[in-house]
């Protein structure tokens, strides 16, 4: 049995914490290695399975990376490329039905971005493909300067533009943060409740936020709902799925949902490790993509 984690060029040997999964994926006898995405020598054909792990450069090249994963052998693919392109535009939280979740408008040139801000009074703003918070702007002035212009918000990171999302700033990640929960192989998994840096609002370590593992609580309804929301929407159940929430007006809301390659805060605690392994090894047993199965046995676990 022989799985490719793809990841990018600045992370050769994986996600941070990889040596758990590393050795949970040996010792269940499954020969995996670390391979970048954009790697022309790699043979991902002659995988029994492909695991979209840490590729975060694909924000910058997200049309050549959907067109790689559209490249690949579809069922061998964990959530494949049809949910990634729905996913990594974040036009995905104006189209995801009856699930709570922070008020979100598109915006695409600097007009639409100053009503956004005039409607929300103290706004987010940012791009519409981005992660880990780069280019992430809190406005309250509609007649802002930087809105509508490419920003750079970390040394590392380059200039983005947009187009964007526009929300509400939830005052609740001051206090409570954010807190990111997992289903992985259809089971409730591991929460991590994340805060921002000081007088920062973005949560991501990078700009000095913090993680910790926590137990699950009252999250895991909303979580198993998001599950089966997007098993309702793709036809088949997700692999893995990462449901970001915050507390908006007193109720747990949803953030973000991600579908592509979430990190699995395996530095900070190897809980995901796991589970991660084990849909690995069921998917790469089975070979083919499970058909959608709303009986699927579920676990509610804490952390």
């Amino acid at each position: 049995m022989s799985v490719l984690l793809a990841t990018s060029g600045d992370l050769p040997q994986g996600e941070p914490g990889a040596g758990a999964l590393d050795t949970a994926l040996r010792a269940r006898g499954i020969d995996a290695a670390w391979a970048r995405w954009d790697d022309p020598a790699v043979d991902w054909a002659g995988a029994d399975l492909v695991a979209v792990r840490s590729t975060w450069d694909y924000v910058t090249r997200h049309a050549e990376f959907l067109s790689w994963a559209a490249s690949l052998d579809q069922p061998r693919l964990l959530n494949g490329a049809d949910v990634f392109t729905w996913n990594h535009d974040k036009r995905y939280l104006t189209d995801l039905g009856d699930l709570p979740a922070v008020p979100t408008l598109l915006a695409d040139d600097r007009d639409s971005l100053a009503e956004g801000v005039r409607r929300f009074g103290t706004a987010v703003v940012k791009p519409r493909v981005g992660a880990g918070g780069a280019g992430l702007l809190v406005v309250t002035d509609p007649d802002d300067p930087r809105l509508g212009r490419p920003v750079r918000s970390h040394p590392d990171y380059p200039e983005v533009g947009g187009p964007w999302v526009v929300q509400p700033l939830v005052e609740s990640i001051r206090t409570h943060g954010e807190s990111s929960v997992y289903v992985l192989g259809g089971r409730l998994g591991q929460r991590f409740d994340k805060v921002p840096g000081e007088g920062d609002v973005r949560v991501n370590e990078e700009f000095g936020g913090r993680v910790r593992a926590a137990e699950t609580g009252d999250v895991g309804e909303l979580v198993m709902r998001a599950y089966d929301a997007m098993a309702a929407r793709f036809g088949r159940p997700m692999d893995y799925l990462r449901v970001d929430l915050l507390r908006w007006d007193g109720d747990w809301v949803v953030s973000e949902l991600e579908l592509i390659e979430p990190g699995l805060y395996l530095d900070v605690s190897p809980a995901n490790a796991e589970p991660f392994v084990d849909l690995v090894a069921a998917r790469a047993a089975r070979g083919l993509r499970p058909c959608l199965d709303r009986t699927a046995k579920r676990s509610f676990s804490g952390g």
